[in-house]
């Protein structure tokens, strides 16, 4: 009798740890099993691109994809246009963003923000041999921009001599090697990868001039998906796995040191 009660048991403990998993994987509100599928736009370097050969690749693609293979999903990319991707996530076209979406309060009041798994914002760009280390050392001095951005009033507000405006961020960092100017402000990550890949003699300094969070949208039903992304994001960052993947592309490590947190519905 023991033995049969004792068989009884195990096999109902079994049944109740089997459910659990099943459960567990349902959970993950997917599209479809077994699918991660993620709306991306593959027109925006470095974050989203494609190569000569028709890959796509980038900081958002690389990133996705390590996730992808931690939560033991295939990986599958959608493109879409930018104005289009909410209307597409809305409508359970996919089960994510990745496209560069800024956190803010009013967009988290529509879609559920992973942690913030990017930081990014203004930051000064000096010749390599230039004598400023810090931000205040460009005041009196001549500053370029990208015409018709923000970066012309942060520019202003350092106290630079003359603020010069280009048509092409390209154009201001060459104006810059060749010392035309004393600094550019723009992008901190599109800095990085025009550094990388120009081999300019140029440098970034440390220091932001304004900071602002991207992170992957979700609909917020899928709560459990978000929670299995942020862990794989966080495990990412600690195991070094998401520094090799960014320096790569952009030279640093843009993982924020005080992620913004996702928030869940009560």
């Amino acid at each position: 009798m023991r033995y049969l009660l004792s068989v009884f048991l195990v096999v109902g403990l079994l049944g109740l740890w089997g459910g659990a998993v099943r459960v567990e994987a349902q959970n993950l509100e997917l599209v479809k099993p077994g699918e991660l599928s993620a709306a991306t736009e593959g027109t925006y370097p470095p974050f989203s691109m494609v190569d000569a050969n028709g890959n796509l690749q980038g900081l958002e693609i690389g990133v996705i994809k390590e996730v992808s293979k931690r939560l033991k999903l295939e990986y599958k990319p959608v493109l879409m246009k930018w104005e289009s991707i909410l209307v597409g996530l809305f409508a359970d076209q996919y089960d994510l963003s990745t496209a560069a979406m800024d956190i803010t309060a009013e967009r988290q009041k529509q879609i559920l923000f992973s942690n913030g798994w990017l930081e990014s914002g203004g930051k000064l760009v000096v010749r390599k041999d230039s004598p400023i280390q810090k931000v205040s050392d460009i005041k009196g001095k001549v500053v370029g921009c990208l015409v018709a951005s923000t970066w012309a009033k942060i520019a202003e507000g350092l106290g630079a001599k003359e603020v010069k405006l280009y048509k092409a961020e390209s154009d201001a960092l060459q104006d810059l090697a060749n010392k035309n100017i004393d600094g550019v402000v723009t992008e901190a990550i599109a800095a990085g990868y025009a550094i990388q890949n120009t081999k300019l003699p140029v440098r970034a300094l440390d220091e932001y001039l304004s900071r602002i969070q991207k992170g992957l949208a979700f609909k917020k039903n899928k709560v459990n998906l978000v929670k299995a992304v942020n862990k794989a994001l966080d495990d990412m960052h600690k195991d070094g796995t998401y520094a090799r993947i960014t320096k790569e592309l952009v030279g640093f490590d843009p993982y924020p040191k005080e992620p913004i947190k996702s928030i869940f519905s009560q």
